[in-house]
């Protein structure tokens, strides 16, 4: 298990757009990638489960990941979030 914390720096957050964006990326990895805001966790590659999450801008979460490419998941998912969302 990999595990990196990153706080979402665009004003919407996870929200619609920047969702999809962050869901096309976690489906490119064959590793179990979860995101985790406060105690809540959900699978990073579902739309439903990450807007659940509510996670605005300036939120902190983790990032985490299972399987072969773990770190190689993490690490592109933090750089996503880290860009605001352009890939």
């Amino acid at each position: 298990m990999y595990i990196k914390e990153v706080k979402v720096e665009n004003q919407v957050g996870l929200h619609a757009r920047p969702a999809t964006f962050f869901i096309q990326k976690a489906n490119e990895f064959k590793s179990s990638i979860w995101v985790e805001k406060e105690e809540r966790r959900v699978n990073a590659k579902s739309l439903l489960g990450v807007l659940s999450l509510g996670i605005m801008g300036g939120t902190v979460i983790n990032i985490m990941a299972g399987g072969p490419d773990e770190q190689e998941a993490v690490e592109e998912l933090v750089r996503l979030v880290e860009s605001g969302f352009v890939d």
